[in-house]
C-alpha cells in the first residue's frame, strides 16, 4: 500500500516530514547548505525571508526543470568518471536535487555513482579531491576520535553509521583514505533504495595506513603515509571507534564495508553481539545470493536440504554466502551446522580447502575445510576435480579470476544435474568467471543464471532468458532500514533469514522460469520495505527491537514503514 504522509495516522513521527523544515541560515549560508539549497526553484515568499534577492536570477523553477537540466549536464560529460565527478559535486549544491536526479535515472546511472566507475574515483581520490565528506579517523590520532565524532551531532543525530579501513575496496584492493568513498557511495544507496535520511548518515574511514606502493609514493596522497597497521594497535583503534561510537550515538546501526580478509569476519564476530552491525561483504553478499538460490532451487525441484554446491572463491564474500547457505539449511532441516556444511565444497587461490592446510586457512574457512582422506590424490584437487566428485547443484563465483568456469567445467556440471544453478559474480565486469552467453550454449539452455554484473539476456527456445544481477543493493538497504526503525540491539541470524526469504519471494523466475532470479535494481525501494518489514517482526519476535508502538498490523506496519522513508521532494521552509 502506498500513503500519503499528510493523510497517514503516523504522519507525526519524528522521520515523517510532512511539514515545514526549520531552517537557521539565509543569503550565501543558505545557498551554500546542500540540505536547505533549493537553487533556482526558491519560491518567491522564501526568497524574501531568506534574503536571496539578487543571489539567485529571477525565474522560479519546478523540481522537474532543474533535473532536466541537471540531466543534460550530466550526459555532455565525456567518461563515466567525468559523470562520477559531477555528480560529487552536484550532491554537495544540493542532496534533494542529486537524488531526485538518480531516482528519475537509476538504472542508467548506478553504475557511475557506484561499481565499477565509484572504483575508479576511489583510486584517483586524492587527485580528484576538492571537498571534504564524511568523518576521518586516523591511527596515530585515535585520542581524538570522541572529538571527531562530535562533529556530527550526538544522541539520536545519526541513524546509519557505514565505515571502512579501505583494504580490499570492490575488487581493486588496498586504497587508503580513498575508502570514504565506498563508505558514501554505500549511503547514496541507502537512501536511493530504503529512504534512509541523508542528513542522519555519518560516513567514516578508519585509516590504518596503506600497503599500495603507488599511493605511498603519490605526492598528492592524502592519507597516512606510512604501512598499514595490523595486531593490537589496529584492534585497539577498531575498539576506541566502536566504543566511542556507541556512546556518541547509542542507537546507531554500523555496517562494516570493504574490510580485509585477516578481519571482516574477526571484527564482525566480535561486534555483533554488542551492537547492531553488519558487513555488507559477508552478510550482504551471502543474503542476496542465497534469495537468488532459493528461487532457482525451487524451479529445478530440488530441495535446499538435498543441495550440493561450490564455493569458487572462499574469501570474504564467498565464505560469506557459504555461511548464509550453511545457516539456511540447517534452519530449514533438523542438520546441525557442522552437518550442514559437509554440502559445501570451498576452493580458493591453493585449490579445495583441506584441513592438512592448517594455518593456511582463515577463521572463517576453517568450517569448510574437507577431510583429507575424502582424496585419493597426492594433489590439492581443482575446480574440475571437485565438480566430478560433488556433482553440484549450485556452482558460485566469487574468486576474481576471468573465465575460472571453463567450458570443461560447465558441460562437467551439466551432465550430473538437469538444471546447474552458475553464479559467476566477480565484478566488475571484465572479471567475471564465465559469460553467461557461453554458459547457456555449454548446457544446451538449461542453466539458471546469476551475475555480479549486467549482462543482457540470452536466447532460450526461440525466446530471451534475463539474467538476474545478484546486486546486494536490492538487500543491505532493507536491512539497513528494518534495524534503524526497529532500533533493534543487534542484528540476529534469524533477522538475516527473514531478510533472505523476503528478497526471495520477489523472484520473477518464480512465476516464469524465463524471468530473473532476482529483481531489478529498480525495484529495490520497494523491495526495501518488504525486507524492512520482515526484520522488524522477527526482531520484535526475539525481543530484540526498542522501538516502541510498532504496528503488530501488516498493512499498518508497512504503511509506518514507509512514512519513515525520506523522499527527494523539496519542502517549504520555515525561519528559526
Amino acid at each position: 500500500m502506498s500513503t500519503s504522509r499528510g493523510t497517514s495516522k503516523f504522519q507525526n513521527l519524528p522521520r515523517a516530514i510532512s511539514g515545514p523544515l526549520e531552517c537557521p541560515l539565509e543569503g550565501t549560508s543558505l545557498l551554500h547548505s546542500s540540505a536547505f539549497n533549493k537553487g533556482s526553484a526558491f519560491p518567491a515568499e522564501e526568497r524574501k525571508t531568506f534574503k536571496l534577492h539578487g543571489l539567485l536570477p529571477p525565474n522560479i523553477q519546478t523540481l522537474d526543470e532543474q533535473v532536466r537540466r541537471a540531466y543534460e549536464q550530466y550526459s555532455s560529460r565525456q567518461d563515466d568518471l567525468a559523470k562520477n565527478t559531477f555528480m560529487a559535486s552536484m550532491k554537495m549544491q544540493s542532496e534533494v536535487l542529486y537524488y531526485r536526479l538518480l531516482q528519475d535515472h537509476f538504472k542508467e546511472m548506478f553504475g557511475v555513482i557506484y561499481t565499477p566507475t565509484e572504483g575508479d574515483a576511489i583510486q584517483n581520490y586524492s587527485r580528484l579531491f576538492r571537498r571534504p565528506e564524511g568523518c576521518f579517523l586516523n591511527i596515530t590520532d585515535q585520542d581524538r576520535i570522541e572529538e571527531c565524532l562530535s562533529n556530527f551531532g550526538g544522541g539520536e543525530d545519526v541513524d546509519y553509521i557505514v565505515v571502512s579501513d579501505g583494504e580490499e575496496i570492490l575488487g581493486i584492493g588496498d586504497q587508503g583514505v580513498g575508502a570514504i568513498l565506498i563508505s558514501t557511495a554505500k549511503l547514496v544507496i541507502t537512501t536511493l533504495c530504503a529512504g534512509i535520511h541523508p542528513s542522519r548518515q555519518l560516513p567514516v574511514v578508519l585509516d590504518c595506513g596503506t600497503n599500495n606502493k603507488t599511493l605511498l609514493n603519490d605526492e598528492l596522497y592524502l592519507g597516512l603515509r606510512q604501512p598499514r597497521a595490523r595486531g593490537k594497535e589496529y584492534d585497539e583503534f577498531l575498539e576506541k571507534f566502536v566504543t566511542i561510537s556507541r556512546k556518541r550515538f547509542p542507537k546507531a546501526y554500523i555496517h562494516f564495508e570493504d574490510f580485509g580478509l585477516q578481519n571482516a569476519k574477526r571484527v564482525l564476530d566480535k561486534y555483533r553481539s554488542r551492537a547492531p552491525c553488519f558487513n555488507d561483504d559477508i552478510q550482504g553478499t551471502g543474503c542476496v545470493t542465497l534469495a537468488a538460490i532459493i528461487p532457482a532451487l525451487r524451479v529445478s525441484n530440488v530441495k535446499l536440504g538435498d543441495a550440493r554446491f561450490v564455493m569458487f572463491g572462499s574469501g570474504t564474500a564467498g565464505t560469506g554466502i557459504a555461511d548464509q547457505i550453511c545457516g539456511a539449511i540447517a534452519n530449514e532441516t533438523s542438520k546441525s551446522k557442522e552437518a550442514a556444511a559437509k554440502q559445501i565444497w570451498c576452493l580458493d587461490k591453493q585449490g579445495l580447502l583441506l584441513k592438512s592446510q592448517g594455518d593456511q586457512l582463515t577463521a572463517a574457512q576453517v568450517p569448510y575445510a574437507r577431510d583429507d582422506s575424502e582424496w585419493d590424490t597426492k594433489e590439492t584437487p581443482d575446480l574440475l576435480s571437485v565438480v566430478k566428485t560433488a556433482k553440484p547443484h549450485v556452482l558460485v563465483g566469487t574468486s576474481t579470476k576471468p573465465k575460472s568456469f571453463t567450458e570443461e567445467v560447465i558441460r562437467e556440471m551439466a551432465k550430473n544435474v538437469e538444471n546447474p544453478i552458475v553464479l559467476p559474480l566477480s565484478n566488475p565486469t571484465r572479471l567475471h568467471e564465465a559469460d553467461p552467453h557461453d554458459i547457456n550454449k555449454w548446457t544446451g539452455g538449461r542453466a539458471l543464471m546469476a551475475t555480479g554484473s549486467p549482462f543482457p539476456p540470452v536466447d532460450r527456445d526461440g525466446g530471451k532468458y534475463e539474467i538476474a544481477e545478484c546486486n546486494n543493493s536490492t538487500c543491505f538497504p532493507g536491512i539497513g532500514l528494518g534495524v534503524v526503525l526497529s532500533r533493534a540491539r543487534v542484528l540476529s541470524d534469524r533477522m538475516l533469514v527473514a531478510a533472505v526469504s523476503a528478497l526471495a519471494a520477489r523472484s520473477p523466475a518464480l512465476k516464469d522460469a524465463k524471468r530473473p532470479l532476482l529483481p531489478d535494481v529498480e525495484e529495490a525501494r520497494s523491495v526495501s520495505v518488504d525486507i524492512a518489514k520482515a526484520v522488524i517482526q522477527t526482531a520484535v519476535e526475539q525481543g530484540h527491537a526498542e522501538e516502541t508502538d510498532i504496528p503488530t498490523d501488516p498493512d499498518e506496519l508497512e504503511e509506518w514503514i514507509q512514512v519513515q522513508m525520506w523522499d527527494p521532494v523539496y519542502h517549504p521552509l520555515k525561519k528559526v
